[in-house]
C-alpha cells in the first residue's frame, strides 16, 4: 500500500527546550508523523481486533470441548463428530489469532520504521542548521545517546501502544462483556475491582520510579560524553600520562550510574511483587466463585475451564502492564528528550521568502560591522572595509584582535550586532545561507577531516567528482606525491578527525578541496600555517593562481604571506587601526611596520 506524501510537522510556536512538559504533549508532537501512514495504522487496527475476537473465541470454544467430552457412555457417533469438530475449529481460531497478528505487524512495519526515520533525520538536518555556537557548547558523546534513544522510543511507543495497550483494552472489554453477560455480575465486577487496584498501583509506583530512570539517563549521557572526550584527546591524555586520572573520572559516572540503578531496580522489584499480589488475589476469588458455582449445579465443569482460560488469557497480558507502562514512560522521556534538540532555536536562520544569493562580480563589503560572542565581550566595534571583485584582501593582527571572527560573519555562523555584510550590494542577512555558502569556499586555520579516505575528503568539496578532478587538485595542493607513496593510496583512510595525519597534510587536503569547490569568493584563514617553507612558498603561488579573477580574503598572523595582497587590513582589539598595501604601510612605520620588523627580526608578538 502506498503512503500519503508525507511533509516534516512543525514545531509549535514558544515549543522551548528546558521547559515543562507532559506526556500527552510529547505524544501529542508524535501523532502528526504517524497520520502520514494513517491508512496503514487502520488497516492494522482491524487485523488486531480480528487477532482478539478469535483470541476470546479460544476459550469459548474450549468450553464446548470440555462440556462435549460429558457424552453417554456407549455412544461412538457423538464422540467421533462433535468433540473432533470442536478440536479443529479450536486449532484455527488459534490459527487465526497468529495469523491476524503476523499480518498486523507486516502492515504496520512500515508506519513505524518510517516515522523513526522521518524524526532521526529531522532531527540532524536540524543539528545542522542550528548555530555554530550551539555546536560549540554541546556535549557530542550525551547529545549522540539522546538521539540514539529517541530513535528507539519511536519504535517502543508505537509498538506498545499499538500492539500491547490497545489489545488488551479490547480483550478486557469483550471477556467483562462475556463474564458480565455469560454468568452473574460478580464475576465482572471481581475483574474490575482488580483492574482498578492494579492500575492504579502501577501508574502510582511508575510515576514515583520514572524518577530514576531520568537521573540514569542524565548519568549515562555525562559518562558517555567524558569517554568520547577523553577518547578524542587520546594524544593529549598521553603527552600528560592522564590515563588514570580520566579512568577515575569514568569510573565516577559509572558509580553514580550503578547506584541509579540499584535503586530502579529495587523500585522495578516492588513494582512487580505488588501486582503478581493483586493477581494471584483475583484469580484465587474468581475460581473460588466458579468452583462454588460448579459444586451448587449452576455452572459446568466447561464454564469453569473457559472461566479459568479467560483470567490466564487477561492477567497474562495485564501481568506486563507493569513493563509496558514503565517502557511507555521511558520511551516518553527519551522521546522528549529527542524532540528538545529539535526545539532548540536556531539561532541563525533565513528570512522567509528568503531568494537565493546571485554572485556577479563578488564584491564584498562589511559596513560598520560590530559584533560580540557575548554581549559584556564585544570583538569587533565599527569594522569596515570592502574587497572588490577580482582582488585579495588580507586582515592581519595580533591573536585575539577579531580576524577568524571576519571569516565566520561572512559564512554568516552569527548574525551581526550592528551594521551590514553585503555581496554585490545584498545583504547577507537576506538571502539563504546555502547559496551564501555555496559561493564561498574557505581553508581554515584547524582543518577537520572526516574518518574516511583521503579522496572521500579532498571530493568533499564537490560530491560527485571524478578521481581524475581530484587527482588535479591534489597536485595543485602539492599533497599528491604523498598520497601515492602510501600502500592504499587515495583509498588511505585518515582516522577520527584526520589523525592520521599531519597538520601540514591536513592542511593540504583542505586546500585541494577547497580548490576542488572553485566557488568566487575565496577566504585563507592561515591556510599555510602547518606548512615548512617550501612547500608553503609553492602553495603560496598556487592560491594566488586560484585567486586570480576571485575575489579572496586571506587571514594570516604571519606577514610574509601577504605582501602581494592589494590591501592589507590591520586590526587591533577589534578595530582597524590601518590599511593599504604592503610598501604604503612600511613607508608609514606604524603597527604594521612594528610587526614587520618584529617577525623579520626572528621575534613575534
Amino acid at each position: 500500500m502506498r503512503s500519503q506524501a508525507r511533509t516534516l510537522p512543525a514545531l509549535p510556536a514558544g515549543d522551548e527546550p528546558g521547559a515543562a512538559r507532559s506526556d500527552w504533549h510529547t505524544l501529542a508532537k508524535l501523532l502528526p508523523y504517524l497520520w502520514n501512514y494513517r491508512w496503514r495504522v487502520g488497516i492494522a487496527l482491524l487485523f488486531l481486533i480480528g487477532a482478539k475476537v478469535a483470541n476470546v473465541g479460544v476459550p469459548l470454544l474450549l468450553k464446548k470441548l470440555v462440556d462435549a467430552l460429558s457424552i453417554k457412555p456407549g455412544d461412538p457417533q457423538a464422540l467421533l463428530v462433535v468433540p473432533v469438530g470442536l478440536v479443529v475449529a479450536y486449532g484455527a481460531l488459534r490459527l487465526s489469532t497468529s495469523l491476524f497478528t503476523e499480518l498486523r505487524e507486516l502492515t504496520f512495519a512500515k508506519a513505524t520504521e518510517g516515522t523513526a526515520r522521518t524524526i532521526s533525520l529531522q532531527v540532524f538536518r536540524h543539528l545542522h542548521a542550528l548555530s555554530l555556537r550551539f555546536h560549540l557548547e554541546r556535549q557530542t558523546g550525551g547529545m549522540t545517546r539522546d538521539i540514539e534513544r529517541g530513535t528507539r522510543a519511536v519504535h517502543s511507543l508505537i509498538s506498545y501502544s499499538i500492539y500491547s495497550i490497545f489489545p488488551t483494552l479490547i480483550e478486557v472489554t469483550l471477556v467483562l462483556t462475556l463474564l458480565a453477560v455469560k454468568f452473574d455480575v460478580w464475576f465482572a465486577g471481581i475483574t474490575v475491582v482488580a483492574l482498578v487496584f492494579y492500575i492504579g498501583f502501577t501508574i502510582s509506583i511508575t510515576e514515583w520510579r520514572t524518577q530514576f530512570r531520568r537521573q540514569m539517563n542524565e548519568i549515562d549521557s555525562t559518562a558517555n560524553s567524558r569517554a568520547i572526550d577523553a577518547l578524542l584527546n587520546y594524544e593529549t591524555v598521553k603527552y600528560f600520562n592522564n590515563e588514570d586520572f580520566e579512568a577515575k573520572r569514568y569510573d565516577e559516572n559509572l558509580e553514580k550510574l550503578r547506584r541509579a540503578a540499584l535503586k530502579s531496580q529495587s523500585t522495578l522489584s516492588l513494582l512487580n511483587a505488588g501486582q503478581q499480589m493483586i493477581i494471584a488475589i483475583a484469580l484465587v476469588t474468581m475460581l473460588w466463585r466458579a468452583t462454588v458455582g460448579v459444586a451448587a449445579g449452576r455452572l459446568t465443569l466447561g464454564d469453569l475451564v473457559m472461566i479459568n482460560a479467560f483470567m490466564i488469557q487477561l492477567y497474562i497480558p495485564l501481568n506486563f502492564l507493569g513493563v509496558i507502562y514503565r517502557e511507555l514512560k521511558q520511551s516518553l522521556t527519551d522521546l522528549d528528550k529527542m524532540f528538545q534538540l529539535l526545539a532548540k532555536n536556531r539561532e541563525v536562520d533565513d528570512r522567509p521568502g528568503a531568494p537565493p544569493l546571485r554572485v556577479t562580480e563578488g564584491h564584498v563589503r562589511f559596513e560598520r560591522v560590530s559584533f560580540a560572542y557575548e554581549p559584556a565581550r564585544p570583538i569587533l566595534h565599527d569594522v569596515s572595509f570592502e574587497i572588490p571583485p577580482g582582488r585579495t584582501v588580507a586582515v592581519v593582527g595580533p591573536s585575539g584582535a577579531g580576524k577568524s571572527t571576519l571569516a565566520r560573519l561572512l559564512y554568516r555562523f552569527y548574525d551581526i550586532d550592528a551594521g551590514a555584510i553585503t555581496i554585490d550590494g545584498q545583504d547577507i542577512r537576506g538571502v539563504t545561507q546555502t547559496s551564501l555558502r555555496a559561493a564561498i569556499g574557505i581553508v581554515p586555520q584547524d582543518t577537520v577531516l572526516f574518518n574516511d579516505t583521503v579522496e572521500y575528503n579532498i571530493a568533499y568539496g564537490r560530491p560527485g567528482a571524478t578521481h581524475a578532478q581530484v587527482e588535479a587538485v591534489a597536485r595543485a595542493a602539492h599533497i599528491h606525491d604523498f598520497i601515492a607513496a602510501t600502500p592504499r593510496g587515495y583509498e588511505t583512510v585518515v582516522g577520527e578527525r584526520g589523525l592520521k595525519l599531519s597538520g601540514g597534510e591536513k592542511q593540504r587536503v583542505a586546500i585541494a578541496r577547497t580548490l576542488l569547490k572553485n566557488p568566487p569568493i575565496l577566504i585563507f584563514d592561515e591556510a599555510t600555517s602547518a606548512l615548512d617553507s617550501a612547500n608553503e612558498r609553492a602553495i603560496q603561488a598556487e592560491l594566488r593562481r586560484l585567486s586570480q579573477g576571485k575575489t579572496a580574503l586571506v587571514i594570516a598572523h604571519r606577514l610574509s604571506t601577504v605582501v602581494d595582497a592589494h590591501e592589507i587590513i590591520v586590526l587591533e582589539a577589534g578595530r582597524v587601526v590601518e590599511r593599504g598595501p604592503h610598501v604604503e604601510l612600511l613607508e608609514r612605520g606604524g603597527r604594521y611596520a612594528e610587526m614587520w620588523r618584529l617577525q623579520q627580526s626572528g621575534r613575534d608578538d
